[in-house]
């Protein structure tokens, strides 16, 4: 492709994207394709000549797009937010199209350097303790953070033997039954092992980590010869968006000379305003480590997420390997960063530059307008629910996220779970809205996450006319 092509197709490209945000209220927000459709649509062979880009986007039209659930239509309520704003855009696209693979300071000096400063100015957005400035590195997601989060512990547990060479120990992890799979997860790609996975129990009103109980499982697993290697505590957790105590859990961790990482992937970006700052309780005088994604609800596109240290020497010791081949003058005189060690893979993209773009573009005060646009539709919407006696609200939903269910008459437990799931595959089918669900206490609980950037009054009240219409039409039949 020659750049006068590149360009000729690009801004088709460019001007197909921009349609298609322009004009995505008018699709159905939930796939409708049944399995194997998409690929029934496409070739079996690939071409044996070279085939012109304007064929591709016709393609992509007519067998790609009805594969495709659209994550930034403003009807989309499920999971959470995955933003992608214009500036997030461009600035993957520059990443893509300076092609820089930036493993080492060597490699690309600027896409180190920046990546630095981005990581400063979100700490400072998010007015983060002092300790993690200049510790901050892009991961790819919140499971890698948590991973070398995990990895980093367990260095430090093992005595900094690197990768913990020669230590016969059992280590254990200490997590909650509302923490995110992926720290099991980590558990196994770490060598910890499911086993040694330990839940700590929960506070059955805020289903929060239990201080109590987590010290007494440190306690018993030390008296049993194990060596507990870290506790996540999460602020904002997948299901619900409980928040555990982290000041409580980090007094137990300093107690017991235990690592705590703190997952704050959905909830921990609300801290641009300074009325969310209570997330940051505890980071301060207790957290080893702390990640957040600005690909949820932070206007930046997946993928995107920041790991801070507040020493990165357990971590540069558990990942930096250098072999002869990657020997360069700059990292052999220690003066720079190469954040091959901060991470599992070698290789890395230019994730700063649009996390830049993001920054440059919104500032501070459009950051802090796009969370409290969010939060406040959240709170709409409980109001909602709590003046309707069909439904029941969690009575707590401090972010963009609304948690509740149906109030069937009559029917058993199992009953109404089941006809709660109906409900919510009707809506989903209908292509009106898309949400998703969870599980408390033995109930299910349909999930409003609210963030997308296009979603506003209007959309909420119509998905809540339409969550109401459904239940009507449920109990009547």
């Amino acid at each position: 492709m020659t750049p006068e092509e590149f360009r000729r197709h690009g801004k088709q490209v460019i001007d197909w994207i921009a349609d298609y945000h322009e004009s995505i209220a008018s699709r159905p927000v939930m796939s409708r394709a049944e399995p194997g459709d998409v690929l029934a649509a496409l070739p079996e062979h690939p071409p044996e000549k070279g085939e012109g880009f304007d064929g591709l986007l016709a393609d992509l039209e007519r067998d790609v797009m009805p594969g495709v659930t659209h994550w930034q239509h403003p009807a989309f309520f499920g999971y959470f937010p995955s933003n992608a704003s214009g500036p997030a855009i461009l600035g993957d696209l520059l990443s893509s199209g300076l092609g820089v693979q930036g493993m080492m300071w060597a490699t690309s000096p600027a896409a180190t350097e920046l990546e630095t400063r981005v990581a400063d100015w979100t700490a400072e957005l998010l007015d983060l303790p002092a300790k993690f400035r200049g510790n901050g590195v892009i991961q790819d997601s919140a499971s890698s953070a948590c991973l070398v989060a995990l990895l980093s512990a367990l260095h430090r547990a093992g005595g900094g033997a690197p990768g913990r060479d020669g230590i016969d120990r059992r280590y254990t992890l200490y997590i909650s039954s509302q923490t995110h799979s992926s720290l099991e997860k980590a558990a196994r790609v770490a060598g910890v092992g499911a086993n040694n996975v330990r839940v700590v129990d929960v506070d059955p009103v805020t289903l929060a980590m239990d201080p109590a109980h987590l010290d007494a499982l440190i306690s018993e697993d030390v008296a049993a010869g194990a060596t507990p290697a870290m506790v996540c505590a999460t602020v904002g957790t997948t299901s619900t968006t409980a928040v555990d105590p982290v000041p409580a859990i980090g007094e137990v961790c300093r107690r017991h000379d235990v690592w705590l990482h703190v997952d704050a992937a959905y909830a921990g970006v609300a801290a641009v305003c300074p009325e969310f700052r209570w997330v940051n309780d505890g980071l301060a005088e207790y957290a080893a480590s702390y990640s957040t994604n600005p690909h949820k609800w932070l206007l930046t596109n997946f993928d995107c997420t920041l790991l801070w240290m507040a020493d990165r020497a357990p971590m540069l010791g558990a990942l930096s390997i250098l072999p002869e081949y990657l020997r360069n003058q700059a990292t052999t005189s220690g003066e720079v960063i190469d954040y091959r060690d901060w991470q599992i893979p070698l290789g890395r993209r230019f994730r700063a530059l649009k996390l830049w773009s993001v920054i440059r573009w919104y500032g501070a005060e459009g950051l802090r307008d796009h969370i409290r646009t969010g939060a406040r539709l959240a709170d709409e919407l409980a109001a909602l629910i709590d003046a309707d006696p069909r439904f029941e609200a969690r009575p707590d939903h401090p972010f963009g996220l609304v948690c509740f269910r149906p109030l069937w008459d009559g029917l058993t437990t199992e009953e109404a779970n089941a006809a709660t799931l109906g409900v919510l595959q009707r809506l989903n089918a209908s292509g009106d809205l898309l949400l998703s669900h969870t599980k408390v206490h033995g109930h299910v609980l349909l999930r409003v996450a609210i963030g997308a950037p296009t979603t506003d009054s209007r959309h909420v009240l119509a998905a809540w006319e339409r969550i109401r219409e459904e239940i009507a039409a449920g109990a009547t039949g």
